[in-house]
């Protein structure tokens, strides 16, 4: 019978001690000379001919009015938009800020707390937010954990696979416009693109599954396969409609086609159907068979641990980011407001300056704004069924996906069809305003 060993504080100095020890030679023999290396033997990068070095960028923080230009310069590098916004850092961000408001929303719909200690505390302004560091202690709690690797598994499949997935749901972000004039690739197939991109998936979570080596994993793996190749059918149907109204396949000049009406008054079926077949694309409740816990642990993600597990979690939100945002596109005129800009009139906002420098113009600044709020709104109603839906029962998952959306699906197709034929709407239509 093993003996669970006694608390010592002289063992627990020890272990400090020799931890930071190792942090300062690790620090000091590697992490040390690749600091000197990249500072004296990499070209500093250039912005419109002016080399971005070390002392620059300190003279920057220091005098914000010597960085203003520079600002305005760097928000249109492909890098920025890449790395920051509207790319990785922003929907990295973005999930972060849902998954809080999930925890705190569903937790008040169930008469619950949710996350109330973490942060409390630290600032006297942030009392009535209630938890508002969880999300950090939940990041360092990870981060701490031991990942573990099951006797037999595919190490490098089992390794690769949370890697593959934050790729792919960032990749999801790539041909989304945030704005006008804000995407990262602005390419004539972006539709395409984003249902290219959402076919890695179910191959993803089946290989997964597969290689932990677990039977509850495995049987995971095989509903989710089931299932988004059951309702990644009737979610390309729904978006034909679109297309057909709109004559494109550009993400962008579908956002611009719609700015007499936003497209989910034409077509609400197709908007219904998208939005279901989006759920069940996340696996969120109703849909949540392949998570299923009270059936298989934890479904395909039950041998997964410590940061391995929350790279799987993070790509979720991240998909459901890209997929709100899509919604948003395709439907709810992406960036495009309610009223136009005009309506505002004199007292509208003369954009974004910095010590007398444009960064963004009012167009951009009022488009972004738009496009955010509308995809937190759709995103805080694909969490709204966790809290009050039950889960179904896997073959009425399958049985709905195969036989009624996908009727759905091309009853919507025949309803654009129409509104085309007849002059309602369409590329030449008074609906439809599409570039040549």
């Amino acid at each position: 019978m093993a003996t669970v060993q006694e608390f010592s504080f002289a063992e627990f100095v020890k272990s400090i001690l020799w931890l930071t020890f190792w942090i300062l030679v690790i620090f000091t023999l590697i992490i040390l000379p690749i600091i000197f290396i990249v500072l004296f033997y990499v070209p500093a990068p250039e912005i419109a001919g002016i080399e971005m070095n070390p002392y620059l960028l300190l003279t920057m923080l220091v005098n914000p009015e010597i960085g203003a230009p520079l600002i305005n310069l760097t928000l249109d590098q492909p890098l920025f938009r890449v790395m920051v916004f509207p790319g990785f850092t922003f929907a990295a961000l973005f999930a972060t800020a849902i998954i809080f408001v999930e925890r705190k929303f569903l937790a008040k719909m169930q008469v619950r707390v949710g996350p109330y200690y973490a942060g409390r505390e630290v600032f006297w302004w942030a009392r009535s937010l209630e938890g508002l560091l969880q999300m950090l202690a939940d990041l360092l709690k990870l981060l701490g954990k031991e990942v573990i690797l099951p006797s037999g598994a595919d190490k490098p499949i089992f390794w690769a696979a949370p890697v593959v997935l934050v790729i792919a749901s960032s990749a999801l972000i790539a041909v989304i416009p945030a704005g006008p004039g804000w995407v990262i690739a602005d390419i004539d197939v972006g539709l395409l693109v984003v249902f290219a991109i959402l076919g890695f998936f179910p191959l993803t979570a089946l290989l997964a599954s597969w290689a932990s080596n677990s039977k509850y994993p495995f049987i995971g793996g095989l509903r989710a396969l089931h299932q988004m190749i059951a309702y990644e059918i009737p979610l390309i149907l729904s978006v034909l409609g679109v297309v057909i109204l709109s004559g494109q396949l550009n993400l962008s000049k579908i956002v611009a086609a719609q700015e007499p009406y936003w497209y989910i008054l034409l077509l609400p079926i197709g908007a219904f159907v998208f939005f279901i077949t989006a759920l069940a694309e996340l696996e969120r409740v109703p849909f949540d068979l392949p998570e299923a816990e009270s059936e298989i642990v934890a479904g395909w993600l039950t041998e997964y641990s410590g940061m391995s597990y929350g790279l799987i979690q993070l790509a979720s939100y991240i998909k459901l980011y890209a997929l709100a945002g899509l919604f948003v596109t395709l439907f709810l005129g992406g960036w495009m407001g309610p009223l136009p800009l005009a309506f505002l009139g004199p007292n509208a906002p003369s954009g974004v300056d910095m010590f007398g420098v444009e960064l963004l113009t009012t167009q951009e600044a009022v488009g972004i704004l738009w496009f955010v709020v509308k995809t937190f709104g759709i995103s805080v109603l694909m969490l709204l069924p966790r809290g009050i839906n039950p889960r179904i029962r896997i073959d009425i998952l399958l049985r709905t996906g195969w036989a009624k959306l996908i009727a759905l699906s091309f009853i919507n197709i025949f309803i654009a069809l129409a509104l085309l034929y007849l002059g309602v709407a369409g590329p030449a239509g008074p609906v439809g305003v599409i570039s040549p």
